[in-house]
C-alpha cells in the first residue's frame, strides 16, 4: 500500500480535527511549564536555603537517563566539575562532597531509584524533581536529601524546575521558567492548526519533510540535542527514517546524493528515491566551529541540490531556545504525520 503527503489536510478542519488530542498537547507546553514551576516553588526554595546551608560542591552528578539534557546546559556554564551519569549506579567517587541531581519526571524508573538511593547511602547532597510518593521519591528520603515534588510528568518543565535551582544557588547559567513558557507560547500561537500553512511554520516544515530522507544538525550542544529530540519525533510521526548527527557524520549523506532527475515519476510502482533534505537547527549560536560546520552542511546541499530548511528561534537564554526549536520540529513531525494518507 503505497502512502502519500496530502498537503491540503493541514487546512482541512474536519483532518485537523482527527489530531486535536495530539496538537492540544503541543499547544499546552508552556502552561506545564507554568504550572510545574508553581507547584515546585516551595521544593526549590527549600533546596536552595540547604544549598546556601552547605559549602559548594565538589562536582555536580546529574542521574538518571534525563541526565543529558542537563549536561548540555550545564557543561559550558557549570563552576564545578559536571557528569552526566543516564546509567542505573553513581560513579564510584561520588560521595558527601558531592551534589547529585535527579530528573525523574513519571518517578517509576527503577534504575533511577536504585541510583538515588546509592546517592542517599552514600551522603551525597541529593536532589529530586519527581512526584511526590513515588518510587523514586521514596528512595530520596534521607537527611540531605531534598524532593522537588512535580507534576505534570514532563520532561522539560521538570528540568526547568531544576535548572532554575541550580541557577539560584551559582551552579548554572541563568534559567528562568516565564523565558521557557513564553517561547513555548510563541511557538504554539505560529505553529497553530488554525493558522494557513502559507504562514504556518510547522506546516511549512512538514510539506519541507514529506516525501524525502530528512538529515537533521544543530551546532550548538543545546541545538544539537534538540535535532535528536526532533528527529526522534519525525521517526514515529512518519515510520520514515530521520538521522541527526555531527557535521562530519551528516555531510557523507548529503554528498551521497544522487543528481536530481526532473522525470522520476513519484506515483511509479517503488516510487522515486527520497531524497534528503538537510534541515538545521540554530539557536543563533557564534561559535566559529558552528559557523564553519553550518557553512560547509550549506556548501554541500548547494553542490548537491539538496533542499535546505532552516528552524530558528530568538528566545532569550539557552534552555528556552532549546525548547523552541524542540517544539517547532515536534509541531512540523505532528503536521507531517496528519498528511501522510494511504493510497
Amino acid at each position: 500500500m503505497a502512502t502519500w503527503f496530502d498537503e491540503s489536510r493541514l487546512d482541512d478542519e474536519a483532518a485537523l480535527a482527527t489530531a486535536d488530542v495530539r496538537l492540544r498537547e503541543l499547544a499546552e507546553s508552556g502552561a506545564r511549564v507554568r504550572r510545574e514551576a508553581a507547584e515546585s516553588a516551595a521544593g526549590v526554595a527549600e533546596a536552595v536555603a540547604t544549598a546556601r546551608d552547605a559549602a559548594r560542591p565538589r562536582a555536580i552528578v546529574a542521574a538518571g537517563p534525563d541526565s543529558r539534557l542537563l549536561r548540555a546546559v550545564l557543561e559550558p556554564w557549570c563552576p564545578v566539575p559536571f557528569v552526566a551519569w543516564p546509567g542505573p549506579a553513581l560513579p564510584g567517587w561520588a560521595g558527601g562532597l558531592d551534589l547529585v541531581v535527579v530528573l525523574a519526571p513519571d518517578g517509576s524508573d527503577r534504575a533511577t531509584a536504585a541510583a538515588v538511593a546509592e546517592a542517599v547511602r552514600r551522603g551525597c547532597q541529593v536532589v529530586v524533581a519527581s512526584p511526590a510518593g513515588s518510587l523514586v521519591a521514596q528512595h530520596a528520603e534521607g537527611r540531605w536529601s531534598t524532593i522537588v515534588p512535580t507534576v505534570t510528568r514532563d520532561q522539560l518543565a521538570t528540568a526547568v524546575v531544576v535548572l532554575e535551582y541550580l541557577d539560584q544557588v551559582g551552579l548554572g547559567p541563568r534559567a528562568d521558567h516565564a523565558d521557557v513558557a513564553r517561547a513555548l507560547d510563541d511557538v504554539s500561537v505560529a505553529c497553530s492548526p488554525h493558522r494557513d500553512l502559507a504562514v504556518n511554520p510547522g506546516k511549512v516544515l512538514a510539506i519541507a519533510l514529506a516525501d524525502t530522507a530528512p538529515i537533521v544538525w544543530g551546532g550548538s550542544s543545546l541545538a544539537a540535542r534538540a535535532a535528536r529530540r526532533v528527529s526522534e519525533s519525525i521517526r514515529r510521526a512518519s515510520g520514515r527514517s530521520a538521522i541527526a548527527g555531527d557535521a562530519e557524520h551528516l555531510l557523507p549523506l548529503i554528498e551521497a546524493a544522487r543528481p536530481r532527475n526532473v522525470f522520476d515519476d513519484p506515483f511509479a510502482e517503488g516510487g522515486a528515491e527520497a531524497r534528503p533534505v538537510l534541515v538545521v537547527f540554530d539557536d543563533g549560536a557564534d561559535d566559529p566551529i558552528v559557523r564553519e560546520d553550518r557553512g560547509r552542511l550549506r556548501a554541500a546541499a548547494a553542490e548537491h541540490g539538496v533542499r535546505v530548511e532552516t528552524v530558528a528561534t530568538e528566545a532569550g537564554t539557552e534552555v528556552a531556545r532549546y525548547a523552541s526549536l524542540v517544539l517547532n520540529g515536534r509541531y512540523g513531525a505532528e503536521y507531517l504525520r496528519l498528511g501522510l494518507v494511504d493510497d
